[in-house]
């Protein structure tokens, strides 16, 4: 059987602009990890035999149909504009229409140099690449917006970070590669034409019911407002939530320093480029408020009659924090057991937090502990607990099926920072069995699974991740 892909890509018939016309760079020995072939049946991809795909997603040859690009974007990083960013390290090989009617773009990521690396190698090694399936594969799993993993293969090439590395490549699939910055650089540079015609793009294949720019633009921040408050209620960090990495599709993309919460805090930060807390987990919805509003100015732009695109634009972006509350009081709320609207409901979740925040209380076990009579175990002090929850008896009296509802929106299983850091040094070592083994359970996070009870608990004192790092 021979590897199909069925590609159809339309960001490749705009104008040169809008990338660079790129091949990936030969690898010296490669070798297929993973082939995800039930995200393959999606999109339509055939696979061929092993040796062949490890080819073909290490990018030494090319599937029929591929056009591969370099994609040219700017963005703020940590608030600071970057004139110039686009590719590093990737190229989209096309894109294909899947068996649910959506197009979507497959991208080599850690592919080689591309005339936008900046003296970079535009490779990975091992751990990033890992770390970006497991991890994206479980927020699949866990209904959030996200880019997928389709392949991860070995290049039998050394990556020089820290110290030497071995090298791999992802295959990464998203509804686009759209973001933020992708309209910031045609804005910054003054290519109004430019920017028009990606504009026109983005709404023709994103957001066809919407009417015109700014419809864009208000289907960019609800689609924003509901992948933060997902983010929030799976106590999921970013880390990194440059305009660069904002899609407008409103999928999370790019997992370089993320990371999920193991004890609740709203100021916990793992990145470790992250020195000044920017994007500390309680900082998130106000990141994006911000990188809407870069986008807002990117936009306004095109327009002609400016006064007035600047006026639409400022009430569009201001109501965004409302929509962010709106949406992460309806997620909250199920955490909780609750589907019905009543005016303490803030009140009830922001208590709980505050409690948890002072014991220590994990974030993710004392959730899904809500629906038995287990929770309290999670507090230092489980008095405070015992208070916080006579309240949340009587709110849930008038509740139909909490334990449902709470069994639906709290997980059993995320992909805890040291169990990941564990399989990477596995992997390196040539062990992908808890690869494997990561990736089986987080595909059903919701159920209980006894045999995999050991993936629940959080980390020792001596297993603790402080910090995380991008890989680049």
């Amino acid at each position: 059987m021979t590897l199909t892909i069925p590609f159809d890509n339309s960001y490749a018939r705009l104008p040169n602009s809008f990338y660079a016309r790129q091949a990936p760079i030969p690898v010296r020995a490669p070798r297929l990890i993973a082939f995800n072939s039930e995200l393959a049946k999606v999109l339509k991809v055939t696979p061929g035999e092993v040796e062949e795909m490890a080819e073909a997603f290490a990018g030494n040859t090319l599937p029929e149909g591929a056009e591969p690009i370099a994609q040219l974007y700017s963005g703020h990083q940590f608030g600071n504009y970057n004139p110039q960013l686009g590719d590093g390290r990737a190229v989209l090989l096309g894109e294909t229409i899947g068996t649910d009617g959506l197009r979507r773009d497959i991208q080599l990521k850690g592919s080689g140099p591309t005339p936008f690396s900046r003296q970079g190698d535009g490779r990975a090694w091992l751990g990033p690449v890992l770390r970006e399936y497991v991890v994206s594969e479980a927020m699949h799993a866990l209904g959030i917006p996200t880019t997928r993993a389709l392949a991860a293969v070995e290049t039998g090439e050394i990556v020089l970070r820290e110290g030497p590395m071995p090298g791999a490549v992802l295959t990464r699939v998203a509804q686009s590669h759209l973001r933020v910055g992708t309209f910031q650089v045609f804005a910054a540079r003054g290519q109004l034409d430019s920017l028009r015609r990606l504009t026109e793009y983005a709404i023709d294949r994103h957001y066809p019911d919407m009417d015109g720019t700014m419809g864009l633009l208000r289907a960019v921040v609800e689609a924003q407002s509901r992948l933060i408050a997902a983010w929030l209620s799976a106590g999921f960090i970013h880390g990194v939530m440059n305009t660069d990495n904002c899609s407008i599709a409103g999928e999370t993309i790019d997992y370089g320093p993320c990371a999920f919460m193991d004890s609740y805090h709203p100021n916990t930060v793992y990145s470790s480029i992250d020195r000044m807390g920017r994007y500390a987990y309680s900082n998130q919805p106000d990141i994006a408020v911000w990188n809407v509003a870069q986008l807002a100015t990117a936009l306004i732009q095109q327009m002609e009659d400016k006064d007035a695109a600047v006026e639409e634009a400022t009430e569009i972006v201001h109501a965004m924090p409302a929509q962010l509350q709106e949406s992460w009081l309806k997620r909250f709320r199920a955490k909780i057991g609750l589907v019905t609207e009543e005016e303490g409901d803030l009140e009830l979740i922001s208590d709980l937090l505050t409690r948890m925040a002072q014991n220590q209380a994990d974030f993710t076990n004392t959730f899904r502990a809500l629906g038995g009579d287990t929770a309290r175990d999670q507090f230092t002090d489980p008095t405070a607990y015992d208070t916080w929850s006579e309240g949340w008896n009587a709110r849930l009296g008038r509740e139909q099926d909490p334990s449902t509802v709470m069994a639906a929106a709290n997980p059993a299983f995320i992909p805890r920072n040291h169990r990941v850091e564990q399989m990477i040094q596995s992997a390196v070592q040539g062990d992908y069995e808890p690869f494997q083994r990561l990736n089986t359970v987080l595909a059903r996070p919701y159920e209980d699974q006894p045999d995999a009870d050991d993936l629940k608990r959080p980390p020792s004192e001596t297993e603790v991740v402080h910090a995380t790092f991008c890989g680049t």
